[in-house]
């Protein structure tokens, strides 16, 4: 994929990306369990004097958030550029992934090799200033790997944090002056990290990383190409260190790109080459989040168990002797209301719509994550989360067909496919819409992380292609099938709703079911928010699966319960509410995300202010979809078993 994107490449990105893309997830479902790496993620193993290849990706920056190319600014290139080929997640992703002038031998070391030299101009001076302003760090790629940045911690003894990337410089003051200069890491010092096969001369990449510096190089004489540095020198065994002075990026000053290159033998395996940059010092605060979310779920599963046993045990048992006149009065409450209770609500077609939505993403995430928990979407397989989101998403849309139309016709609906062509585009075209805006901003930027035509052609295909016509698949399979009859005959003129507590009102309990299930998954969200808007990675999808399986259990047990509360007032309009009550919690999560940017992030940009809270808008209206989808299949199943349960006289 080229990195200008051009149109006349997007026939070919379909052929060559979504293609087989589709046809590998396909596989991956229907593959046994004895193939584990998938494919670009098996091992390779170099010989000593094997050339080794750097790839260069994105340029990223936290305060930013927007990726540029590598070479979008004047760094030292090879004799052809040459761009890699990108997955679908990846472009997405902003990764623009091309080859580097960095080439070493395989257990070679190297001294102070010069890469190139470069005399800046006013706009290249700027240019990297205002990089350097913005806190970009260089990101590069060796054997699948990513180049990190080893940071000793406070404590002696634990091991070290990695920080992806280097930062391309850094803001410092003369001694003795007080105007503030920009200074360009022009050296880097490499350590590869290998594992030796014991029995053969072989090893396996295991360890990338670096320290950058900045140094003014000086050589004698003038430069010629082959000058010896006086700064550094593989001769004299003169080393790059701290000491020497930075090198200062101003009009018409001289860089010269150097690096070095260690190898260093580890003991850590191929296979367990991510942990160490995966590795998790932040346990106790997650399993303090899963109990916590427990306890959430103890609290309402008790309150369920109660209104499960009070109202089907004591409808059994048809009001014995020993019940209260108040009890009696509490039970009889949702029994008055069993003629009207399955009546259809208003705007009954947009609710199914938003049911099969909700069913259309509930089924995305569970099989993405299920993917993820057992290791096929790692982050060694750099854009397989986005790329296998997307297609499953596609795929699911035979059942949000299917959910959509079979609760329309039980509302005696007849026009399933207009319904099903709803279903197709609400949704989708919402967030289509928005990301469409976004991407036009990130492309008045400039940056690499606008979305190529080539790429945008490929999700209206996704979109238009595979997934609208499930759809219509499922709405006809689902039309075909017999209504669901309701347990319960409803009258033809509606039951006048008694006045309501204070407490009943709609919004009030509506707003305040959305706060345990926000409650539950808030402390995962933190560092789901963290991994996303501050460059680090998201890996602990085990965590995750846990608070997901907790997040269906509150939002149905806490729609379930403020429901029974709903129908003992007599209030019978309970499908909306169902849905919303849960829903809501994704206003909480808009909420936090406010809060997260005000306080964790340094974004100062309008651009980047209305990216952050443009995808956050979006991941709070999906959070919605499904959550409320959650919410309404809970209460409509806990409404069918309590009126199915009892004689209605």
């Amino acid at each position: 994929m080229g990195r200008g994107g051009g149109g006349g490449g997007s026939m070919e990105f379909v052929q060559k990306q979504v293609i087989p893309l589709a046809i590998n997830l396909f596989l991956l479902c229907i593959h046994n369990a004895y193939c584990f790496y998938l494919p670009g993620v098996a091992p390779e193993d170099f010989h000593t004097g094997a050339n080794l290849s750097v790839k260069v990706n994105k340029l990223t920056s936290t305060k930013t958030q927007l990726p540029y190319s590598y070479y979008s600014l004047p760094f030292c290139h090879p004799e052809s550029i040459v761009d890699s080929r990108e997955n679908l997640g990846e472009v997405l992703r902003g990764d623009r992934i091309e080859n580097s002038p960095y080439v070493f031998k395989m257990r070679e070391p190297e001294l102070c090799h010069v890469v190139c030299r470069l005399i800046l101009d006013a706009n290249t001076a700027k240019e990297f200033k205002e990089k350097i302003d913005d806190e970009y760090r260089v990101n590069m790629i060796l054997d699948n790997l990513p180049l990190v940045v080893p940071i000793q911690r406070v404590e002696q003894q634990a091991p070290p944090v990695y920080q992806l990337g280097f930062y391309m410089g850094f803001k410092g003051l003369y001694a003795g002056t007080k105007e503030e200069k920009s200074f360009l890491n022009n050296h880097l010092s490499f350590t590869v990290k290998y594992h030796k096969d014991l029995q053969t001369d072989s090893a396996r990449i295991v360890g990338f990383e670096v320290n950058p510096y900045s140094v003014k190089h000086e050589y004698d004489g003038k430069w010629g190409g082959n000058n010896r540095l006086t700064t550094c020198d593989a001769h004299a065994k003169r080393t790059v260190s701290n000491s020497n002075a930075p090198q200062e990026v101003e009009d018409k000053q001289e860089v010269i790109f150097t690096y070095d290159v260690n190898f260093e033998e580890s003991d850590v395996k191929w296979a367990s080459r991510w942990d160490t940059y995966l590795l998790m010092n932040d346990d106790q605060i997650h399993w303090f989040s899963i109990v916590n979310s427990l306890m959430i779920v103890l609290f309402l599963s008790g309150m369920v168990a109660m209104i499960m046993l009070r109202t089907l045990y004591r409808d059994i048992s048809k009001y014995n002797e020993l019940e209260t006149q108040e009890e009696a009065q509490e039970e009889t409450g949702w029994k008055l209301v069993h003629a009207d209770v399955f009546r259809p609500p208003e705007k009954s077609d947009l609710l199914c719509v938003y049911v099969g939505t909700g069913v259309q993403f509930f089924g995305m995430v569970l099989v993405t994550m299920m993917f993820a928990v057992l290791g096929f979407l790692s982050p060694s397989n750099r854009g397989g989360l986005m790329t296998a989101m997307l297609f499953v998403w596609a795929f699911m849309g035979l059942f949000a067909g299917y959910a959509s139309t079979r609760l329309f016709k039980m509302f005696k609906g007849a026009e399933w496919k207009k319904i099903a062509l709803r279903t197709s585009f609400l949704f989708p075209a919402t967030v289509f819409g928005i990301f469409f805006v976004l991407n036009a901003l990130i492309w008045g930027q400039k940056s690499s992380g606008a979305v190529p035509f080539g790429t945008m052609f490929a999700l209206v295909f996704l979109w238009f292609g595979i997934s609208v016509p499930l759809v219509f698949v499922g709405s006809y399979v689902g039309f075909k099938k017999p209504a669901i009859e309701d347990p319960v005959k409803t009258n033809k003129i509606p039951r006048q709703i008694p006045e309501q507590a204070w407490y009943m009102n709609p919004i009030f309990s509506t707003l305040i079911g959305g706060i345990l299930p926000f409650g539950a998954v808030f402390i995962e969200l933190f560092f789901i928010l963290t991994s996303i808007w501050l460059n680090q990675f998201y890996y602990i999808f085990g965590f995750l699966f846990i608070v997901f399986i907790i997040l269906i259990v509150t939002c149905a047990e806490i729609t379930v319960v403020l429901c029974y509360f709903q129908l003992c007032s007599e209030d019978y309009l309970w499908w909306w509410r169902s849905y919303l009550t849960s829903g809501s919690s994704a206003l909480y999560l808009f909420l936090y995300a406010t809060f997260y940017f005000f306080t964790k992030l340094d974004i100062s940009k309008p651009v980047s202010g209305m990216l952050y809270f443009g995808y956050m808008l979006i991941a709070s209206y999906a959070f919605f979809v499904l959550t409320g989808t959650i919410g309404f299949y809970a209460c409509f199943w806990f409404t069918r078993l309590i009126y199915s349960s009892v004689k209605i006289d």
